[in-house]
């Protein structure tokens, strides 16, 4: 069993629109932008990254906001909820905040022992926010919510599969143990992980695979403290006999990738060297970065891409 994976290092999905997708998270969930970059395999396509004031692993929210992107249809084989950690009794407040807003797919539960908030993003997306106690994770509070509601990060992803059985094995492998099993859905976390360290594994044997397309997670991300430590997991995996790719180089992580027995694509990602390597924290997400190999098309895609709001 490995022991370098401490969690959720990020979520990345697909948008239609990204002036949409932009004013949802910085609006009306009041994350920070704390980059706008561009789609490495598509330049003309922005790669916007959400979350907290520094864009602390375990809090990131990336999207490919490809222009007029088919709604995906959910399914199996894929990641069906994000969900977000917000302090204790402030479930009402964000009922409240996003009904005003027109958001839809409201619905409050209990699940696990905890207060929950469904509800659905721009694009049909499934997201949750849960209260936590204590979880001592600084917010962003410059984004129209104050600390004593303001999203913490992540919480959890929940995972659709037809049958659990195979990936919850390799998320053992990877680290983590089962911690409750009720109405269908497997529960498994890592002791002592960085605040976004469960994950729950939702059994369908009769629905359909999914349709990617915008609304749907592209991947998951799990976070280790380094490349050292990266490249231990990626041997472990390949000894294993998962198919993992070489490390590749995201500015702002490395990046290895495997596709899940279940269907879902797995990264594990560096903290290092983090979202500050190009510009100061304080103007995290405000100018357009490029990577090197696409900086010679700045002034072309400047003209192409949509301006977004601060």
């Amino acid at each position: 069993m490995l022991d370098q994976i401490k969690g959720l290092h990020h979520v990345t999905s697909m948008a239609a629109n990204a002036q949409t997708n932009n004013q949802f998270f910085t609006h009306a969930l009041g994350l920070r932008r704390v980059k706008k970059t561009v789609n490495f395999d598509a330049p003309d396509v922005y790669h916007l990254y959400y979350g907290d004031e520094n864009g602390a692993p375990g809090t990131i929210m990336t999207y490919f906001p490809f222009p007029k992107m088919a709604q995906g249809r959910p399914g199996t084989g894929e990641v069906g909820t994000t969900v977000y950690s917000i302090p204790e009794g402030s479930i009402g407040f964000w009922s409240d905040r996003l009904a005003k807003l027109n958001v839809t797919g409201l619905k409050t539960e209990e699940t696990f022992g905890e207060k929950r908030l469904n509800f659905a993003g721009p694009d049909g997306d499934g997201f949750a926010l849960v209260e936590v106690k204590d979880d001592n994770r600084l917010p962003w509070t410059h984004g129209g919510v104050d600390q004593d509601h303001a999203i913490r990060g992540f919480h959890s992803v929940a995972m659709r599969l037809r049958d659990d059985g195979a990936t919850s094995e390799l998320l053992k492998f990877m680290g983590y143990q089962v911690q409750d099993e009720r109405d269908g859905v497997k529960r498994l976390t890592i002791p002592g992980g960085n605040g976004a360290h469960l994950i729950d594994l939702e059994t369908m044997p009769n629905i359909s695979r999914a349709l990617p397309g915008a609304g749907s997670v592209h991947h998951v991300a799990f976070a280790v403290e380094n490349r050292a430590k990266q490249l231990e997991v990626r041997k472990a995996l390949m000894d294993t006999g998962y198919q993992v790719t070489p490390v590749i180089d995201r500015d702002y992580f490395w990046a290895i990738y495997f596709r899940t027995p279940g269907g879902v694509l797995f990264e594990i990602a560096t903290n290092e060297p983090g979202f500050d390597r190009d510009e100061d924290t304080a103007h995290l997400g405000e100018a357009l970065k490029l990577p090197t190999q696409h900086e010679h098309l700045r002034s072309l895609l400047e003209q192409h891409l949509e301006p977004l709001e601060a």
